[in-house]
């Protein structure tokens, strides 16, 4: 089971290792709304580990989820499958990927 936090601006349910809310974009660390150009700085700066140095690019932020659609009653389903969101890096020269929470 996880740990889930409220958020104080919208009292949604956040999984409690996340920095924002993802319905309000409300962030636990600075404690205020970030705005979504802000966003965009709060980007990693990480370089790949495989090629010494070489800085990863930002691929864009991705959601998965656990299990399929089940014929009609697909949509009900849904309501019990495990859903993340990960942000996505790529390193140019090696294609090495990372994922990390947004």
């Amino acid at each position: 089971m996880e740990i889930v936090k409220i958020c104080p601006n919208c009292r949604a349910e956040v999984i409690d290792n996340f920095q924002l809310c993802w319905n309000c974009n409300y962030s636990f660390i600075e404690n205020r709304i970030v705005e979504i150009a802000e966003q965009d700085q709060l980007k990693r700066q990480i370089t790949c580990l495989r090629c010494k140095g070489v800085p990863m690019r930002f691929s864009g932020n991705y959601k998965f989820h656990e299990g399929s659609r089940l014929g009609a009653m697909g949509n009900l389903f849904e309501l019990f499958v495990n859903k993340e969101t990960f942000d996505l890096y790529v390193c140019p020269k090696c294609g090495k990927v990372e994922f990390f929470t947004p």
